[in-house]
């Protein structure tokens, strides 16, 4: 028989063992170079970029705190406010790691730029290891330093309803989907979409809306859809023309001038006078949208949660790319990419990090964490065992790029010089909808638009030498 005493040492190792495997399955691992356990009394302060998904993200939190008891906080800078909220905290809290930002974003290669001494190796991170191609992992040295949570897609979102009714009106420059092409597959063009909305436009009392666009509004919350996403198709043109990788010192003239066909489309085909344009704002939009009055409406997937909460029922939003009358646009698909990656700020506390990449555990394994992003949220998340998106907007994006011979335009805004070359490029776009109060081309509107074109390419040069400290 077993002695007493050597049944004492087993039972010892045994539980050593089992205090081990317990140690490990509660989170303690190599990442940050510390422990992850919940109850390592740290904290979750995340900068969210994205103010539609704010209510959806506190939800998120309670819920964690409910679970865990660790304090998740999250910060909504608004009013393209981001860049510069964040400086402040971290700048603020320089000397107070507690209350550094734990977890923020960057847009890609030029935020990073920015932020690379604040970002944290993420090799031993859920937020790289859960990533379902760790190739989109943004590294530095061989290092994920960046992982994007949501790969997107934007174009022009309309109305099905609005459009349908159109295409039954006698002499509509669309055939009812009924006759077996898609609305999709009969605007391939810049051409036909134009003659699409100048008819709406000019019918809009028979059809009881607005406009054919909904507003381009140039308060904060809006004039990111042009100056930002908007000026990235005649960039991508060019880029593409020119064989263009990575961020350029200066660019031309090619394209520009298809810049001012879509926008002159949006403006003159419009819910709003250029005159209030100024002060329309991005849930102006929204409505105008959502309740019917305008049938087209430039935004991308992750616009589903404010227009499905203004009213718009899935089965009538679809989406087209948007078209400026570039050679070989029929191929075109969505914009397609992300300027949505996150990093962990490794100038944070130990137990704030620690907490952080739990809590990224969590979010990204949990059932409730993975519909939050994918569902309430609208994701269309780039990790592992995620559902399929009930986002329409997603749906109808992933089945236009899947049509054979379709091309997604990159997302090469993300190599813009500067917020101070998007702001200008912005003010220029105004001051010119406001000049052609005269006409599309009158004095006034040529002159104002010559000068936004020396802000697109003169100040892409400019911006550029004073970001790379050159005079």
């Amino acid at each position: 028989m077993m002695s007493r005493s050597v049944k004492s040492i087993i039972a010892l190792v045994v539980c050593a063992v089992l205090a081990a495997c317990a140690f490990t399955a509660f989170g303690f691992s190599k990442s940050f170079g510390a422990n992850t356990d919940r109850s390592a009394n740290g904290k979750v302060i995340f900068f969210n970029l994205k103010p539609e998904a704010t209510a959806a993200w506190e939800e998120v939190a309670r819920k964690y705190k409910d679970e865990t008891g660790v304090t998740v906080s999250i910060v909504t800078p608004t009013g393209g406010q981001y860049e510069k909220r964040l400086k402040t905290e971290v700048e603020k809290n320089a000397n107070k790691p507690d209350d550094m930002p734990t977890l923020f974003q960057i847009n890609g290669p030029v935020g990073y730029a920015n932020w690379k001494d604040y970002t944290a190796d993420l090799t031993n991170s859920s937020l790289y290891t859960q990533l379902s191609n760790k190739n989109l992992a943004f590294m530095d040295n061989g290092k994920p330093v960046a992982v994007p949570y949501v790969t997107e897609n934007y174009g022009l979102i309309y109305n099905k309803a609005l459009l349908a009714r159109y295409a039954d009106l006698k002499d509509a420059k669309l055939k009812p989907e009924e006759d077996g092409k898609s609305f999709e597959d009969q605007i391939t063009s810049f051409g036909k979409l134009k003659a699409v909305a100048d008819d709406l436009q000019k019918r809009k009392d028979e059809l009881g809306i607005d406009g054919a666009f909904a507003s381009a509004g140039f308060d904060l919350s809006s004039d990111w859809r042009f100056k930002t996403h908007l000026a990235n198709m005649p960039l991508y043109y060019q880029f593409v023309k020119n064989n263009v990788n990575g961020q350029p010192q200066s660019i031309n003239y090619d394209y520009v001038d298809n810049f001012r066909k879509i926008f002159d489309l949006y403006i003159s085909d419009s819910t709003t006078p250029v005159s209030q344009l100024s002060t329309k704002t991005g849930e102006d939009a929204v409505y105008e949208f959502a309740l019917g009055k305008a049938v087209f409406y430039q935004n991308g997937t992750w616009a589903w949660g404010d227009l499905s909460k203004a009213g718009i029922k899935p089965a009538d939003v679809g989406m087209l790319p948007i078209y400026i009358g570039a050679k070989g646009e029929e191929k075109q698909g969505m914009a397609t990419g992300s300027e949505n990656y996150w990093c962990i700020n490794k100038k944070a506390s130990k137990k704030n990090q620690q907490a952080t990449n739990a809590f990224l555990s969590w979010l990204l394994t949990s059932n409730y964490g993975k519909d939050a992003l994918a569902n309430k949220m609208g994701f269309a998340t780039p990790f592992i065992g995620f559902p399929k998106a009930e986002n329409p907007l997603v749906q109808a994006a992933v089945e236009y790029t899947a049509k054979p011979g379709k091309v997604p335009v990159k997302w090469v805004f993300l190599t813009m010089p500067s917020n101070g070359w998007k702001d200008d490029v912005g003010s220029d776009l105004l001051t010119y909808a406001q000049a052609t109060k005269d006409g599309m081309t009158s004095i006034g509107a040529e002159k104002a638009w010559d000068t936004l074109k020396s802000a697109f390419v003169n100040g892409w040069a400019k911006e550029y030498k004073i970001a790379h400290g050159r005079s």
